[in-house]
């Protein structure tokens, strides 16, 4: 599969748009954890010293579309994104219908999600999308398997398009690592959902040596296996496809899950959490469930 790069493309004087993960932890209105934040930097740094005016764009959590949600404003990401590279990095709360910038210049466009239809792959948000610029570059690594107006409907309106340094890193660790790995091979993997993952899991279910379950479908994985696990969130479609990766592991792979979890009131109230081991996680635990 042949994808066009970013470095090979012409962005002289031109407006670029770069789909980017920045989704990041927020807390009192301060970023908590800028890993995500720094892995977009370099896209963002060579379009900018090529002479760019670079629009990025980028969800935060799960907001309500169509209503806008201090909670879930990226304004805590452009202050922090602005300090990382030492420019003004503007946040546009209404950028739909155009931005106005100018080569060097930074925008980032207030959280995608806010747009009714980002979710749905809306064509006609992302046709507004495509209408902000003359380029479309995708570095949205941990995102670029949903089918979202950002990521998907917003590249059908460009003829100049191409792949960001993080997407490009991760295709080619992924290319080696799928066809000619290093041993012992370790995969690890976590999340919510199987469904996303679930070719990625088959693929190396029987190829790598180990691979490493976390996340919130660890507890569909332990439920197929007849563990205890509380009121845990469990994807119920997917225990026939768990039980199948298992067998398909058997005896090739060792799959590792985890054996205890930290157990709070909500995902916000770290302060009361406690840790339950594997099959002693309770149904109700003072109104706390397991996070």
């Amino acid at each position: 599969m042949s994808i066009k790069r970013m470095t090979d493309l012409d962005l002289q004087g031109k407006k670029v748009l770069i789909r980017q993960d920045l989704n990041v932890p927020v807390k009192d209105g301060k970023v908590t954890s800028d890993i995500r934040i720094k892995a977009s930097l370099p896209t963002i740094e060579k379009a900018l010293t090529a002479g760019a005016a670079v629009i990025v764009m980028s969800h935060l959590g799960r907001p309500v579309e169509g209503e806008f949600d201090e909670a879930f404003s990226l304004a805590p990401v452009a202050e922090h994104m602005s300090n990382l590279l030492n420019k003004p990095v503007r946040l546009e709360k209404d950028w739909l219908d155009g931005v106005a910038i100018e080569p060097g210049e930074i925008v980032l466009c207030e959280n995608v999600r806010f747009n009714v239809g980002e979710k749905k792959n809306d064509a006609a948000l992302g046709r507004k999308m495509a209408a902000l610029c003359d380029i479309f570059v995708m570095d949205a690594f941990g995102t670029a398997h949903r089918a979202h107006a950002s990521n998907v409907g917003v590249t059908k309106h460009f003829s100049h398009k191409g792949m960001g340094f993080l997407i490009e890193k991760e295709l080619q660790y992924l290319s080696e690592a799928m066809i000619k790995p290093d041993r012992p091979l370790t995969v690890i993997l976590g999340g919510a959902k199987i469904d996303t993952k679930l070719n990625l899991i088959r693929h190396f279910a029987g190829m790598a040596d180990y691979i490493l379950i976390g996340g919130g479908m660890a507890f569909t994985f332990l439920q197929a296996q007849g563990k205890d696990i509380g009121n845990s969130l469990v994807d119920r479609s997917m225990l026939a496809t768990a039980k199948a990766i298992m067998s398909r592991a058997r005896g090739k792979t060792k799959l590792i899950f985890p054996t205890d979890f930290v157990c709070a009131a909500s995902m916000d109230n770290s302060q009361q959490a406690e840790i339950y081991k594997v099959g002693e996680i309770p149904d109700k635990l003072d109104r706390k469930s397991v996070v």
